[in-house]
């Protein structure tokens, strides 16, 4: 993939980050490429920029299920932490076919207002994100309306320091319109498409400041009646410096395409400058 190269080199610019916030308090990178964690948009924008900064990040992600793969590249940009701007493309392997099914995700995030360690209520932002298959030829063949989409969401997101034992808690709750199946992997509506809004969350404890342990639940529409399960991930990231960070996750994505008990694993580098 083209932005494969591109994130990784971002990922090699750590003299330059932006540090205007706490390490670790922007999350990481979201499957859709949006700031977040890796299921789940986050209010909180990409990057460390702050209200007189821009910030670039780069990021490269791998889902790993029993019977499918999901490579995704992107890149976002934060700025002067009011508006995020993010481009992914997603790459899904289906070795039963014998294909890879291609998606190119174009993000915007913007702060409404709050801070998610600063303000006494939560950060809260709105997003839109739109998607575009490249072949629609799989999703038509399972009875998708449409081959591309836009997905728009609102986020509500608050770290609570020192809450839990002296740890600081992290929370965010997401809520999501959406017709897409499987991300949109699989195309927009289908026969049993109706108006899909879908609630998704994250919480997460650091145990210290370079190191987060969590969960997420993402809700999933079930418009082609192939019973598309709902997401659920426990992940661990590091954040070493502002400049990078690794995510590790173990995924429950339940079914996909008729295809039962899609478990594994999911890695993440991101970069930052």
């Amino acid at each position: 993939m083209k932005q494969v190269s591109l994130a990784l080199l971002l990922c090699s610019c750590s003299g330059y980050a932006a540090s205007g916030k706490i390490l670790a308090t922007p999350g990481v990178a979201q499957v859709e490429g949006s700031g977040g964690g890796g299921l789940v948009p986050w209010a909180q924008l990409a990057g460390y920029a702050s209200e007189d900064e821009w910030s670039v990040s780069g990021f490269c992600s791998r889902a790993d299920v029993r019977d499918y793969r999901l490579d995704v590249c992107g890149v976002q940009t934060n700025i002067l932490d009011r508006l995020e701007l993010s481009v992914a493309e997603q790459q899904f392997a289906v070795p039963a076919l014998n294909t890879d099914i291609e998606q190119l995700v174009f993000g915007a995030k913007l702060r409404l207002f709050g801070d998610i360690v600063y303000s006494p209520y939560p950060q809260v932002s709105v997003g839109w994100q739109h998607k575009q298959l490249h072949d629609g030829s799989v999703a038509k063949l399972l009875g998708a309306e449409r081959t591309a989409g836009n997905d728009i969401y609102i986020a509500a997101s608050k770290l609570h320091l020192g809450a839990i034992g002296g740890y600081n808690w992290f929370w965010n709750a997401t809520l999501r319109h959406s017709e897409a199946n499987q991300l949109g992997l699989l195309g927009y509506g289908g026969a049993k498409s109706q108006s899909n809004w879908l609630k998704e969350a994250s919480t997460a404890v650091f145990i210290t400041p370079h190191w987060a342990v969590g969960m997420e639940f993402r809700e999933k529409p079930d418009n082609l009646g192939l019973a598309e399960s709902h997401w659920r991930d426990v992940f661990v990231a590091w954040f070493p410096n502002k400049a990078f960070s690794i995510t590790a996750a173990y995924l429950d994505l339940g079914s996909i395409a008729g295809a039962d008990k899609q478990t594994g694993w999911y890695i993440s580098l991101m970069g930052s400058f």
